[in-house]
C-alpha cells in the first residue's frame, strides 16, 4: 500500500536559499505541499510572495501561495538584500509565475489548514518567523494542531546578522520567543549545523552538470555562497534553508540534543539570540522544548540533497 504523504506548509521569505528549500519540497514525494506562506524578510513581502510563485513555477508545480506580514511584528523592518539581490533571487533568470496569489492572510491559512488536517500539519519555516507569531496569537488553540515545526534559526553561541543573532530570529525575535514557548514540537536547524552542512565547489559543480534547469538554478545559488561565506571560514556553501527542509524529509542524516531554547528579546548587544540550554545544569520551567540540531552526516547529505533536485528536472 502506498504510504500517505505528510501535509506540510512552507512558511518563507525566497531568497536564494528558501527557493531551494521551496524546490525540495516540490520535489518530494513523500509531502503533500499544501501551501506556501510568503513573509517579508531577505527582501520585501511583495518580492518573496512573488519568489516564491516563480520557483514553484520552475519547479513545475502550482501550490497556493499566501501574503503574510509585510513586517515584524516590534520593531523595524531588517532585509538582507545585500546577501540575495535586489529582487531576492540575484537576478537570475528565473520564469514569472504561471498562476496568481492566493486570496487570503498567512495565518489565517494556516490556522485553518492545521485544523483541516487534525494535527497533522507539519510546518517548514525558514525566514522571520512572523506569519506563525500572529497566528499563535489570534489562534491560541492552534498548537493542539499542529505536528511539528522544523525551523531555520538561531544558533548557540554566534550570529551572522549581529555577533550575538541569526538573521531569521534577529528579524523578529518577539514572534520568534511566541514560537518556542508555544509548546509546538520544535526542531531548529541553526548555524550550528548549517555551517557543517555545505556543499563545495566540486559538489556544486556537479549538481549544475545535471543540467535541468532546477539543478542549474541550484547550482548557481549555491555558488553566491561560497563566495559569501569565505568570511564566516566555512569551506563551502553552507545550506541555510535546504538544510531544515532536508530535516523535515531525512532526520536520520542528523544528530542532536532535547535542550531549552528561549529568544533574548530586551538586550541591547544580545536581542535575537537563541539562548540554548543544551550544556548548563540550569532548569527552566517547562524543561527542554526543542530538538536542537547540531551535526550531519555532510558526505549523506550531499549526496541525498543533489539526488532530491536531480529527480525534480527528470522525464
Amino acid at each position: 500500500m502506498k504510504e500517505k504523504r505528510r501535509p506540510v506548509i512552507v512558511d518563507c521569505d525566497p531568497g536564494i536559499d528558501d527557493a531551494v528549500a521551496l524546490l525540495l519540497a516540490a520535489a518530494a514525494p513523500e509531502l503533500e505541499l499544501v501551501a506556501v506562506t510568503a513573509v517579508a524578510g531577505n527582501v520585501g513581502l511583495d518580492k518573496t510572495s512573488r519568489n516564491a510563485r516563480r520557483v514553484l513555477t520552475l519547479a513545475g508545480v502550482e501550490v497556493p501561495v499566501y501574503a503574510g506580514a509585510a513586517g515584524p511584528m516590534f520593531g523595524e523592518q531588517v532585509t538582507a538584500d545585500e546577501v540575495h539581490g535586489v529582487d531576492g533571487l540575484l537576478g537570475i533568470p528565473t520564469p514569472e509565475p504561471t498562476f496568481p496569489l492566493s486570496e487570503g492572510a498567512a495565518w489565517d491559512v494556516i490556522w485553518e489548514k492545521a485544523a483541516a488536517y487534525g494535527g497533522a500539519l507539519e510546518i517548514v519555516a525558514t525566514g522571520p518567523l512572523t506569519n506563525l507569531g500572529i497566528a499563535l496569537t489570534k489562534y491560541p488553540a492552534l498548537p493542539e494542531h499542529i505536528k511539528r515545526i522544523v525551523l531555520m534559526g538561531g544558533a548557540t553561541d554566534f550570529g551572522n546578522t549581529t555577533p550575538a543573532a541569526e538573521y531569521n530570529i534577529y528579524a523578529d525575535p518577539e514572534a520568534a520567543e511566541l514560537v518556542f514557548r508555544s509548546g509546538i514540537p520544535i526542531a531548529m536547524c541553526g548555524l550550528d549545523v548549517t555551517h557543517r552542512a555545505y556543499f563545495t565547489q566540486e559538489e556544486i559543480d556537479r549538481l549544475a552538470a545535471i543540467g535541468t534547469p532546477q539543478a542549474v538554478f541550484a547550482a548557481r545559488t549555491m555558488g553566491f555562497g561560497v563566495e559569501w561565506h569565505q568570511r564566516f571560514l566555512v569551506p563551502g556553501a553552507p545550506m541555510h534553508d535546504p538544510c531544515a527542509m532536508m530535516y523535515a524529509l531525512e532526520p536520520e542524516l542528523f544528530t542532536g540534543v532535547r535542550c531549552w531554547v528561549g529568544v533574548e528579546c530586551q538586550g541591547r548587544y544580545s536581542r535575537g539570540k537563541t539562548v540554548t540550554d543544551a550544556y548548563s545544569d540550569a532548569k527552566f520551567p517547562g524543561g527542554p522544548n526543542v530538538e536542537l540540531v547540531t551535526g550531519v552526516d555532510r558526505a549523506r547529505f550531499v549526496e541525498h540533497l543533489t539526488a532530491r533536485l536531480a529527480a525534480l528536472g527528470a522525464p
